[in-house]
C-alpha cells in the first residue's frame, strides 16, 4: 500500500514538474526570461508557489532543468554511443536520433529563448552549451574516436568530424526553423538529409570496405 502511494506521489510530482517546465518555456518565449517571474510560472502551471520553489528554488535552476531535459527527451540513450565496428550503421543511428531531437518544437523554442536573451543574459547561452549541446557533442566525438581506434575510420580530428556531421543535419532540420515558421520537412526528407550526411562522412573518413 505504502509503495503504491509512493508511486502515485512520484507520478504526481513528475506531472507537476512537466507542467512547470512546459509553462516556463512558453512564458520565456512570449515574455522573455527576465520578464517572467516564478510566481507567473506557478500560476500558468496550475501549481502553488511553494510547490514550484520546492522543485526549483531559483529561475536559473528552472532554466537549467529545461535545458537538460530538452536535450534528453526523445533522444534515447544519446550519451551512450553505438558500439564501434559499423560506421554506416552507427552514424545513421546517431544522425536519426539527433534529427529527431533538434527537430522537436521544444528545441526550437529553447534556442529562440537563448538567442533572444543572449545580449542581456549570456549565462543562458553557457547553460545551453554546457548542459545540453556539449554532452551530446562529446558522445558523438567519442564514438568517432572509437571507430578510428577500431580501424573502421580514419578520423585524425574527431572534434572537427563531429562538428561536420551534426552541422550537416542541423543545417537542414534546426536552423531553417529559426527563421521560417512553416519549415517542417517530412520524415522521409529528414531521413534523406541524414543519409546524405552519412554518405559524406563515409566518403571522407571510412577505411577500405567500410565505405
Amino acid at each position: 500500500m505504502a509503495e503504491g502511494l509512493s508511486d502515485h506521489h512520484r507520478q504526481l510530482a513528475q506531472r507537476k514538474r512537466e507542467a512547470i517546465t512546459s509553462s516556463a518555456t512558453a512564458l520565456f518565449l512570449d515574455h522573455g526570461y527576465a520578464g517572467t517571474s516564478l510566481a507567473r510560472i506557478a500560476e500558468a502551471a496550475g501549481v502553488s508557489k511553494s510547490t514550484l520553489f520546492k522543485q526549483f528554488p531559483t529561475k536559473a535552476a528552472l532554466f537549467e532543468a529545461i535545458v537538460s531535459e530538452s536535450w534528453k527527451q526523445g533522444a534515447g540513450h544519446a550519451s551512450t554511443p553505438p558500439p564501434a565496428g559499423d560506421l554506416r550503421g552507427g552514424l545513421t543511428a546517431i544522425g536519426r536520433r539527433y534529427a529527431e531531437l533538434v527537430g522537436r518544437p521544444g528545441m526550437t523554442a529553447l534556442f529562440r529563448i537563448v538567442i533572444a536573451e543572449l545580449p542581456r543574459l549570456p549565462e543562458l547561452g553557457r547553460m545551453q552549451f554546457q548542459l545540453g549541446k556539449l554532452p551530446y557533442f562529446d558522445s558523438v566525438r567519442l564514438y568517432l574516436q572509437a571507430e578510428h581506434e577500431a580501424g573502421t575510420a580514419r578520423v585524425p580530428d574527431a572534434e572537427s568530424a563531429a562538428n561536420q556531421f551534426l552541422g550537416m543535419i542541423a543545417n537542414f532540420v534546426l536552423w531553417p526553423r529559426m527563421l521560417l515558421t512553416d519549415w517542417n520537412p517530412a520524415a522521409d526528407e529528414t531521413d534523406q538529409a541524414v543519409d546524405e550526411a552519412v554518405e559524406t562522412m563515409l566518403a571522407r573518413y571510412a577505411t577500405g570496405h567500410h565505405r
